[in-house]
């Protein structure tokens, strides 16, 4: 029996980078692994991948700012499954645009939709549960760029970086003594697909030696593994090189700006 034997882990962002190989993880540690992402196929992939290992996994496919689908889905999981045990608030979105002299007020709103407010609504709907339990670990991806913001990551993801930095400290500051852990990871620069949407996505030499999903996958493992009365309350997961990000600051600069 694996050290989750008998736990259910939910885990948003599931279909790819850290979120999948997080999910992986977690089953091979006896989880009842539940993912969630926008997209059907990867998540599904992602799921099957993990059944073939031998693990449990089940994917739901919901945007997950979208309220009543995620009411819809815990509903689900808790008939199926029971209480959730651990949460892990992965799902992310940057901003095309980085600039905040340039930065459209929508852009800006579904970036704090997905990296902030998500969150929140499913730190809320779980913790009733948790905290009657009086036993419960959520785990938030934050970044770096919580801590260091700047144009690689843009003004608006910078912004909801660290503010859910800052809520997932008010949970472990206000909830800590009732038995709820609440976990953040801060990633350095990462080999994500959201580089993807970079002025200039990085090269492939430059991803190799980011940090890898799996590198913050395994430290969410171990935060989570830990015995209930041992907190990570932050961890920082940065590459052990750090490369001269100068022209891509000054490509992002520009990004959004009026043509004429």
């Amino acid at each position: 029996m694996g050290t989750l034997s008998g736990r259910t882990a939910l885990v948003t962002g599931a279909g790819s980078g850290m979120g999948r190989e997080t999910a992986r993880l977690l089953a091979a540690e006896g989880a009842a692994v539940v993912l969630v992402g926008r997209r059907p196929e990867p998540i599904e992939a992602a799921a099957e991948q993990i059944r073939a290992a031998g693990g449990t996994a089940s994917a739901v496919a919901i945007d997950i700012t979208d309220h009543v689908a995620l009411t819809t889905t815990l509903a689900r999981v808790r008939a199926e499954h029971g209480p959730i045990d651990i949460v892990v608030n992965n799902a992310g979105s940057a901003s095309t645009v980085l600039n905040p002299q340039y930065l459209p007020h929508e852009e800006w709103r579904e970036v704090l939709d997905v990296n902030l407010d998500a969150v929140f609504r499913l730190c809320q709907a779980v913790l009733p549960d948790m905290l009657d339990r009086g036993t419960g670990t959520i785990v938030t991806v934050s970044s770096l760029a919580a801590v260091n913001p700047n144009l690689l990551g843009g003004a608006a993801y910078g912004a909801a970086k660290a503010g859910v930095r800052n809520f997932m400290t008010f949970l472990h500051n206000t909830f800590r003594n009732d038995g709820l852990r609440a976990i953040t990871v801060l990633p350095g620069e990462a080999d994500t697909p959201i580089l993807d949407n970079r002025a200039r996505p990085p090269e492939p030499q430059e991803r190799a030696a980011m940090v890898q999903p799996e590198d913050v996958a395994e430290a969410i493992r171990l935060a989570v593994v830990l015995p209930q009365r041992v907190v990570l309350q932050e961890i920082v997961v940065a590459p052990t090189r750090q490369r001269d990000t100068a022209t891509d600051l000054e490509i992002s600069r520009g990004v959004g700006a009026p043509t004429s």
